[in-house]
C-alpha cells in the first residue's frame, strides 16, 4: 500500500528521485506536534491520493508491551518498541477532485476529515484535493482568511 500511495502523490525526492517513506495518518504523533507547537490549525494536503482505497488505517494509539498507549511516549526509547494501534475507516472509492468546498467532497472523506479532526483536536484550514492551486478548499472559519485576508483570491 505505501508504494501505491508513494506513487499517487508523486512521494519522491526532487533532487535525487529518492522514494519518500509513506504511511497511514499517525493521530497520535500529529496530536503531540499540535499540543508542543501550540498550534490551532492543520492543513491536510493531498486527500485526492487516498480516493480509490477501499479502506483507510489511522493510527489511534501505541501498543506498548500489554498496554496501548494514546500518548505520544515521554520516554525516548519506548518509540522503538511501540507497535500502531489501527482504526479502519471505510473509503470514499470516488474522485475528491474539483471540490470547491467541504461540503462537495463524499460524505465518507467528510467522515474521515473530522475522524482526523477528532483525533489531533484542531480543526483544518485548508484541505488540498489535488496539486493545482484551485484545487485546495479553504476550510470554513479558517484562520487562512484571518492572517492572510487576500489567500481566498489566490486560490479560487
Amino acid at each position: 500500500m505505501a508504494e501505491t500511495i508513494r506513487a499517487r502523490g508523486n512521494e519522491y525526492g526532487s533532487t535525487t528521485g529518492r522514494p519518500r517513506r509513506c504511511g497511514w495518518f499517525d493521530g497520535v504523533v500529529l496530536r503531540y506536534a499540535v499540543r508542543i507547537n501550540g498550534l490551532d490549525t492543520v492543513a491536510l494536503t493531498k486527500l485526492d491520493v487516498l480516493d480509490q482505497c477501499e479502506t483507510l488505517r489511522v493510527c489511534t494509539g501505541y501498543r506498548l508491551g500489554r498496554d496501548i498507549v494514546t500518548d505520544f511516549p515521554a520516554e525516548e526509547t519506548a518509540m522503538a518498541k511501540v507497535e500502531p494501534v489501527y482504526e479502519d475507516i471505510s473509503g470514499w472509492m470516488t474522485s475528491t477532485a474539483g471540490a470547491k468546498n467541504e461540503v462537495d467532497l463524499p460524505a465518507k472523506a467528510r467522515r474521515y476529515l473530522e475522524r482526523l479532526e477528532e483525533l489531533i483536536g484542531v480543526p483544518f484550514c485548508l484541505i488540498s484535493t489535488g496539486a493545482q492551486r484551485d484545487e485546495t478548499i479553504l476550510c470554513e472559519d479558517s484562520p487562512l482568511l484571518r492572517w492572510y485576508p487576500s489567500v481566498r483570491s489566490s486560490i479560487v
